[in-house]
């Protein structure tokens, strides 16, 4: 007796699908770094430096942050910014859920399914691919010549 018959696709629980996926077009995109809001009070140092990394990020880079993105790294500017001059847990514990939003730390990257390849692995994998479409490279020997070698 050959098991039970396979499942109907349209019954399976699981499909990997998410719900609401959506594409959106940029058609304003960022061309540079947006510069931080002027204020009474001059910038530290070390937010002008956090602020120089962000925008210096591979997700910066590859177009994840979108103009309507800036407003939300200013009042995160702003909160590291006063974590600098008066360092506090509850500002540390804003600016950990703030920077979630924005993918700044590895986890946060993860659970939005955003990976960062390095230059050289991306051009390995890239030439893997382009070498996979190549039946047989010249050095390689022919799997099917062993075959016959059979005695």
């Amino acid at each position: 007796m050959p098991g039970p018959s396979p499942k109907n696709p349209d019954m399976r629980q699981r499909r990997n699908k998410t719900s609401s996926a959506m594409a959106f077009v940029d058609k304003n995109p960022l061309k540079k770094t947006p510069e931080l809001p002027k204020r009474r009070r001059k910038w530290r140092v070390e937010t002008i430096d956090w602020w120089e990394d962000v925008w210096k990020s591979p997700m910066a880079m590859a177009g994840e942050f979108i103009t309507v993105d800036v407003h939300g790294l200013f009042l995160l500017a702003d909160l590291v910014d006063r974590y600098w001059r008066y360092p506090s847990p509850a500002l540390a514990t804003e600016i950990r859920l703030q920077r979630q939003c924005f993918g700044l730390t590895p986890i946060d990257r993860r659970r939005l399914e955003w990976t960062v390849e390095r230059a050289e692995h991306a051009n390995a994998k890239g030439a893997k691919r382009r070498d996979q479409g190549r039946k047989f490279k010249p050095h390689q020997i022919d799997p099917r010549e062993l075959l016959n070698q059979v005695n």
